[in-house]
Order: structure tokens, then C-alpha cells, then sequence
């Protein structure tokens, strides 16, 4: 699984790549996790809010810190 948190330098940004994280490593998955903050490739997606989160190259979700329960249930779907 490959995910991808979209953002810059932002607060927001920093706490989703960070519970992103640890929902990862709680769920036991095997996952690869980038932080892309380029501003063209995080716009190839469409993103206009930030953060985003995609997973394995499917947008799943913008412009909203996910709480660790929000992020588990996205992981596992």
C-alpha cells in the first residue's frame, strides 16, 4: 500500500502525516508513507485543500485533519 499525505509545512499537514503514522503502525500494515509537499504534483491530484490524503493513487480525502479512528477505518476499507 502506498499513501500519500498532500501538503506543505502546515500544522494540519504535519498531524495527519503523523497519525497517518501511527494508524499504520497500530493497524500492523505494510505500507509505504510519503509526505509530498510539491505544489504541482499535490495540484495533479486535484487537490485544492489541504491536506490531502490519497492511497495507493486514489483521493480519499481534502482539506480535513482525519481524527486516528477516521484514518483506521480508511486504511482498512
Amino acid at each position: 500500500m502506498e499513501i500519500k499525505v498532500l501538503g506543505t509545512s502546515c500544522a494540519g499537514c504535519k498531524a495527519l502525516y503523523e497519525t497517518t503514522k501511527q494508524a499504520v503502525s497500530e493497524l500492523g500494515i505494510n505500507a509505504t508513507i510519503v509526505k509530498e509537499e510539491d505544489i504541482i504534483k499535490i495540484m495533479s491530484y486535484n487537490v485544492m485543500k489541504l491536506p490531502g490524503l490519497v492511497i495507493d493513487g486514489k483521493v480519499v480525502s481534502a482539506g480535513k485533519k482525519l481524527s486516528l479512528q477516521e484514518l483506521k477505518e480508511l486504511l482498512t476499507k
